[in-house]
């Protein structure tokens, strides 16, 4: 990660170092925090903020369902998060909003606790790497189960539940793979460890359902608007791990992510071994929409 300028807390912007929280702060000891990733791509008409509205709205619903306080509307923060990649001179980048129960109370309940609002951007390049976009990712099953609606709130971004993400991923790195796939609850494929998953088999295109625990991502959403739109078929179905080993084509989607190709799946290629048709249409048509040059999705587009 490279270090930006400034970062804006609570109303103000703050220079990069001094955007410090207090050792107490709640959120730090029980991650009672939500947060957002959102990307800023730079397009023919200037740096533009890809569905920032549709972000800003999830993360007043992970507010809401983690029963956090919150004061700012959608349209302020859109307009700190433009802020913020001006002030730091992007002209693409990561954006990172959260929100945070600061000081106030160590106990497990975080109601006397400040709420706090905090937003950073700087430059980051392809999450799982450009050999990854290029030719695709070695990916595992995990052996951690992606978490239960029983037990969270899977839908929204909660900070302390990505500690099931991180031992995944940690798993996944120290066996040699670039990423982990999880199972849920039930044995069926959920997500990796912050990316959605799409199989093709036959020319029709299949992804696990909002309710096998995974995120209702917005990158998901929107390559299956740009690939139904060019008459694609796609089927929200339940996956098992042996629909992984017998797909043409498996990729992964996510804001960090992006449109990111899985070659192989605990050892056994995909496919060809190579990116197939569909995930390089699905590659191609995301790329034309963030960065302006697909008209009919100029809408999604926020300029700074």
């Amino acid at each position: 990660m490279e270090n930006a300028t400034t970062i804006w807390m609570d109303g103000e912007m703050v220079p990069w170092d001094d955007a410090q929280v207090h050792f107490l702060t709640h959120a730090l000891h029980y991650g009672t925090a939500v947060f957002e990733g959102i990307r800023a791509y730079r397009t023919p008409d200037g740096t533009a903020i890809f569905r920032l509205r549709e972000h800003i709205e999830r993360l007043r619903r992970s507010t809401r369902a983690y029963g956090i306080p919150w004061d700012y509307d959608v349209d302020e923060i859109m307009e700190a998060c433009r802020e913020v990649v001006r002030a730091n001179g992007l002209e693409a980048g990561y954006i990172r909003p959260l929100v945070f129960y600061a000081l106030g109370a160590i106990g497990l309940n975080p109601a006397a606790a400040e709420v706090r609002t905090g937003i950073a951007a700087w430059e980051w390049g392809a999450y799982l790497g450009d050999e990854g976009i290029r030719n695709g990712i070695r990916v595992r099953i995990s052996t951690w189960r992606r978490i239960s609606g029983q037990s969270f709130i899977p839908v929204a971004k909660g900070s302390g539940q990505y500690l099931n993400s991180v031992l995944a991923k940690q798993e996944a790195i120290a066996t040699g793979y670039d990423e982990a796939l999880m199972l849920n609850v039930d044995g069926n494929i959920s997500e990796g460890s912050g990316e959605n998953l799409f199989l093709a088999r036959d020319g029709v295109l299949f992804t696990p359902p909002i309710s096998a625990g995974i995120l209702d991502g917005i990158t998901r959403a929107s390559v299956m608007d740009l690939l139904r739109a060019e008459g694609v078929e796609i089927r929200e179905t339940n996956l098992t791990r042996g629909d992984l080993y017998a797909a043409d084509e498996l990729f992964l989607t996510g804001t960090a992510a992006e449109v990111t190709p899985i070659r192989e799946v605990d050892d056994r290629p995909i496919g060809t071994g190579k990116p197939g048709p569909l995930t390089r249409q699905a590659q191609e048509l995301y790329a034309e929409a963030v960065t302006g040059k697909l008209e009919s999705r100029r809408d999604w587009l926020d300029y700074v």
